[in-house]
């Protein structure tokens, strides 16, 4: 009789072990359908999702309108939910509206090139009881006017696994595995006219300041003037552009091309106090030699530091 009591025991410890740990997780084809990407915010690290996304699956233990996690997500909606059956399986179709965040890549703004990454999630079942099959054939994304201004040169769906560091509370373990349905955009854009857009007070403020090269070096007041207003007017550019981009610490293509300008005027400047000294002291041959390769050495440096600066970038 003890031998069958210890027997019966070991099969209900044996079998609830199996029951709360099940060999075979779950599969869920996942699947999302990208409607439009819009908002996109650099200033705040954020950009708009309209999308839908469906899954098909047999647990009936599993509902994603309770139980979905974008962990990447700033807010999150759900605008329609249908359910439906499909080949015997469970059908959830949603409809959500996403605002995502995102570490935007402003090195070479505006010929930025941009991965944005969505993570979708089962918050209760993890990767022992559940595993998203991506849905590569049916997963797609608006052609027409999914993103505005952008051109989309990347677009996938792939199955990851995302590591929590924490047991949440439970002792026994020190880590969370949840299986991780991943939606990848790869956005980049002709930027040649937004370039021009918003350089153009820049390269114009510089012209300005070298009109002060055709004065005659004894006139002080237009070759010290010119170059000192063209200055304030690149240091305004600057500030209009670095309130549309996030703070980094990078040196990016904006900051490299007025400190470019800002080194030129002061080119200016030096070369005006060269020749004007010159005059002062009666060289007035040198004086007026001393302005014209100095006009010439500067603007060429300019020219060619631009170029140089705007090539690494656009390619």
């Amino acid at each position: 009789m003890k031998s069958v009591s210890l027997a019966l025991l070991f099969w209900m410890v044996t079998a609830a072990c199996f029951a709360q740990e099940p060999t075979h997780p779950d599969t869920v084809r996942a699947g999302v359908y990208i409607i439009s990407v819009h908002d996109i915010n650099f200033r705040d690290k954020e950009y708009t999702l309209r999308f839908w996304l469906w899954f098909i699956y047999d647990n009936p233990e599993f509902d994603f309108t309770k139980q979905l996690d974008l962990p990447n997500a700033k807010d999150i909606v759900i605008q329609q939910t249908i359910y439906d059956s499909l080949d015997g399986k469970t059908w959830a179709i949603m409809k959500m509206k996403a605002t995502m965040k995102q570490n935007w890549n402003v090195h070479d703004f505006p010929f930025d090139q941009q991965r944005l990454k969505m993570h979708i999630e089962n918050t209760l079942f993890d990767k022992r009881r559940l595993i998203f099959v991506p849905d590569t054939v049916g997963s797609s994304l608006d052609p027409k006017d999914a993103i505005d201004g952008w051109n989309v040169s990347e677009f996938s769906v792939a199955e990851s696994a995302n590591d929590y560091l924490t047991g949440f509370g439970d002792a026994s373990s020190n880590n969370q595995n949840f299986s991780s349905f991943d939606v990848f955009i790869g956005l980049d854009r002709s930027a040649l006219g937004m370039f021009f857009k918003i350089f153009l007070g820049m390269y114009i403020a510089f012209m300005i300041a070298t009109i002060s090269f055709t004065p005659h070096p004894s006139e002080m007041e237009p070759r010290f003037g010119l170059p000192v207003g063209g200055l304030f007017a690149a240091v305004g550019n600057k500030y209009i552009i670095d309130s549309l981009l996030p703070e980094s610490s990078a040196f990016t293509l904006v900051d490299s091309l007025h400190a470019l300008t800002f080194i030129g005027i002061f080119g200016i400047l030096l070369v005006s106090a060269i020749a004007l000294r010159q005059y002062d002291s009666g060289k007035k041959a040198l004086a007026e030699q001393t302005n014209r390769r100095g006009a010439r050495f500067v603007i060429t440096a300019y020219v060619i530091g631009n170029m140089i600066f705007v090539g690494l970038a656009a390619t």
